[in-house]
């Protein structure tokens, strides 16, 4: 049913996401100031292909190279800031550590390549539906720091949204907030709200769908760059009522012909479950007349 999950990396869901200057702001709003609009879309600058945010050494290839997931330039009454966003979509205890090597590569670059050295902020986009337990702060993450040694370990934070608890009522981008309350629904099972009679831009349906790792296919929903969300959950739930009716007739089905023909092989029992529910109509009305895998095989294929 709907709430089944499957492993699908939404890396990719995340940069396009957040490629968008509204989304991006936002979601940076929301880390660091609560809501508050102090970023505005127009202020950013794409910094992707900037050396700056490369994580090791240009001039050695041997070297393994990599850009942070999404980092812009943005100005703050004025001043600049370098902000990265690293999406997770599994809990990481050690991500801390990997923020603090990312930040500071970004300040080692700007230093090696003579540019102006801007500050850098950073935090963690978490989609995952498990909650995140890590430590806020590095200095959380160290143990048995001597107290005469304290004030001079430097720290470091960690800050992380986290899809699945965040405060839609306080997003401002149409797109983002969609996505967010879409996602909500679907890590809860709660359709109610999605039933309602609003248009929503399909692609966000399908970002949240990514997201959250529920199995829902472009198909699946009416055509269109905007959906009905009444029209669209009544054609899903009847899409996945079919598909348990489907699986309930193939497992009895495979049992069926266990019985019949003494046993089952691998390949036939993963067809079976595969094929229509049609097919398997005509499976069950000549089931007496079935006497080896083949007879099934001409019937369902």
């Amino acid at each position: 049913m709907m709430g089944i999950k499957e492993r699908n990396p939404s890396d990719s869901t995340c940069k396009k996401l957040l490629r968008d200057k509204g989304c991006f702001a936002d979601l940076c709003n929301y880390a660091f100031f609560q809501g508050r609009q102090v970023i505005q879309p127009e202020e950013l600058v794409s910094r992707e292909n900037d050396l700056s945010t490369l994580i090791g050494k240009v001039d050695k290839p041997t070297e393994i190279k990599r850009y942070r997931d999404v980092v812009r330039k943005a100005s703050i009454h004025g001043e600049y800031v370098i902000i990265g966003v690293e999406h997770q979509s599994t809990f990481d205890e050690k991500m801390i550590f990997r923020i603090l090597n990312y930040d500071a590569t970004i300040y080692i670059n700007q230093v090696e390549s003579k540019q102006e050295i801007y500050p850098v902020g950073s935090f963690v986009f978490y989609t995952g539906d498990k909650e995140w337990k890590s430590p806020e702060t590095l200095k959380e993450t160290l143990k048995n720091i001597p107290p005469e040694m304290e004030p001079y370990i430097n720290d470091w934070r960690l800050p992380v949204v986290e899809l699945k608890t965040m405060d839609a009522r306080k997003l401002a981008n149409q797109r983002l907030k969609e996505v967010v309350e879409i996602s909500q629904s679907m890590f809860t099972g709660n359709y109610d709200e999605l039933s309602e009679n609003r248009k929503i831009e399909t692609e966000n349906f399908m970002m949240a769908a990514t997201f959250t790792r529920t199995k829902i296919k472009r198909e699946d929903l009416p055509e269109g760059d905007e959906i009905n969300m009444c029209e669209a959950m009544d054609r899903l739930f009847q899409k996945f009522e079919d598909q348990g009716i489907e699986k309930g007739k193939s497992d009895t089905l495979k049992e069926q012909l266990k019985v019949k023909l003494g046993t089952l092989s691998r390949p036939l029992e993963k067809q079976l479950t595969n094929t229509s529910l049609e097919k398997l109509n005509e499976l069950t009305l000549n089931i007496f007349n079935v006497t080896s895998e083949e007879d099934v095989l001409r019937i369902i294929n």
